[in-house]
């Protein structure tokens, strides 16, 4: 039996996708090779990447004036990568709402090659951890884009409206919540994700980008940095992570197939609810988090007693519960229940955290 894999990334896959690659790994479309040993130049890998795109556009509803790149590497990546590509115009500066670490490493690498005004958006509100108002956000007009990540992965925080940018364009690393719920992509210049949370494996980053930011490149930029090489390119300018590429067009059809980005959000909701309202009410688990900017994906909460925390993931190890223990940066517990992770797996987190509770308390 396959366990529920709460881990933060790598993340669960969908066990319809795992089965299908596991069924096509040694003969893919009857040609008796792995897709993984096929040719990111021929007709059959370019038909796996042209209807992967196409599925995510549909997914995303992506405009016809924004590219879409799959790339190598991972999401830290792009803290170099959206700055080499976005201050080389006459705008040289960006500013960055720090809202925890991820918002803090993609500060410190645009440093690097601009001006940042780090806008300090993350809070205490009644004890909890909380978004700052955002009238009280002080962004330069003049910023060649905003940055900001929606779903800060280790804390806990989530974004749950797009901030107002007025006209500067809105860049965003949306590694931990993409396809997780409905999103206005025309509100956005750029949005980037890693992949193994909602995506697919690691290996693999998409990037969404319009068209007319793809001339604002810093001009000693390596050519294989440059947005605009892969867009011209179609991602294929060297080789591709095939696989990764190829699982990843797996889930979006897994992901239309159960009703879309719409029917995901419904559901994540749902999923995220459920475990809150039993941590707020257990008297033995706490969230740090204020009620207003709960993340639905990652989920930290403490014990009453932090003396019990080995015992509580060792206990839910064999309960068959993976991957529960909090960043190292915090401690803690943390639950991630990205778009791959049923509702049953939630329900069995909490059944078994009520038991654990009764036991202990």
């Amino acid at each position: 039996m396959r366990n529920y894999n709460f881990c933060s990334g790598p993340a669960a896959l969908p066990e319809p996708v795992l089965r299908q690659a596991q069924e096509e790994l040694l003969d893919w479309r009857g040609m008796g090779a792995s897709v993984m040993e096929v040719s990111h130049r021929s007709a059959e890998f370019d038909a796996v990447a042209k209807q992967a795109e196409a599925d995510l556009r549909e997914l995303m509803a992506i405009p016809a004036n924004y590219k879409v790149l799959f790339l190598h590497g991972g999401a830290s990546h792009q803290f170099g990568m959206v700055p080499l590509n976005l201050l080389g115009g006459a705008k040289t500066s960006c500013d960055i709402l720090d809202t925890g670490i991820w918002s803090e490493k993609a500060v410190a690498e645009a440093k690097r090659y601009g001006g940042v005004n780090t806008v300090k958006a993350l809070v205490q509100r009644d004890g909890l951890f909380a978004i700052s108002e955002p009238a009280s956000w002080k962004l330069d007009s003049n910023a060649a884009y905003v940055h900001y990540t929606p779903n800060e992965t280790i804390g806990g925080v989530e974004y749950h409206f797009i901030p107002e940018t007025g006209g500067v364009p809105l860049v965003a690393d949306m590694s931990s919540n993409i396809l997780s719920r409905p999103i206005d992509i025309e509100k956005f210049g750029l949005i980037y994700a890693g992949a193994q949370k909602n995506i697919g494996p690691s290996g693999l980053t998409v990037v969404v980008v319009r068209e007319d930011l793809l001339d604002q490149a810093l001009p000693f930029i390596p050519s294989m940095y440059r947005y605009k090489t892969h867009a011209e390119h179609g991602s294929l300018v060297n080789t591709a992570p095939t696989f990764a590429w190829y699982l990843a067009g797996l889930v979006f059809q897994w992901l239309k197939a159960e009703g879309g980005v719409a029917a995901l959000g419904e559901r994540n909701a749902r999923k995220a609810q459920k475990l809150y309202d039993y941590i707020d009410a257990s008297g033995f688990y706490s969230n740090p988090i204020h009620p207003s900017c709960r993340s639905r994906m990652n989920i930290p909460f403490r014990l009453a007693d932090e003396s019990l925390n080995k015992a509580f993931l060792v206990e839910s190890e064999a309960a068959g519960l993976m991957a529960l223990a909090g960043h190292r940066s915090v401690g803690g517990m943390r639950a991630s229940i990205y778009n791959a992770m049923p509702e049953a797996g939630v329900d069995a987190l909490i059944d078994f955290m009520r038991e654990f509770a009764r036991v202990n308390g």
